[in-house]
């Protein structure tokens, strides 16, 4: 069974920074894809950014380009999103999601492809 725990959410003026973690265990960690997802409230979730299992192949939804940044640490058992410039409508409730693939340079970018998600941490930017 894995486990995802995320953390590093918290409020934040517009234009500010945070850094997201997600700390993954009971399983073979550098043999998952990674990525997360946001979900506003009423809304429903949405892709933020991928990184495959290898960390050689990233992606990002258009509105965050240039702004965050997703990485891992595989001897840490850990995936990060690195959160930049920050603006109100960032504001979610971020979760990651992990799912095994056997292709190193693989990115997943929908929800129903992932069989693990952690629980959730809240990003609120205010203007």
């Amino acid at each position: 069974q894995v486990q995802l725990v995320e953390s590093g959410g918290g409020l934040v003026q517009a234009g500010g920074s945070l850094r997201l973690s997600c700390a993954v265990s009971g399983r073979t960690f550098s043999s998952y894809a990674m990525a997360w997802f946001r979900q506003a409230p009423g809304k429903e979730r949405e892709f933020v950014a991928a990184i495959s299992w290898s960390g050689t192949s990233t992606y990002y939804r258009d509105s965050v380009k240039g702004r965050f940044t997703i990485s891992r640490d595989n001897a840490e058992n850990t995936v990060y999103l690195e959160m930049n410039s920050l603006k109100p409508g960032d504001t979610a409730v971020y979760y990651c999601a992990a799912e095994r693939t056997y292709v190193e340079s693989r990115v997943i970018l929908t929800t129903t492809e992932y069989d693990y998600w952690g629980q959730g941490t809240q990003v609120t930017v205010s203007s």
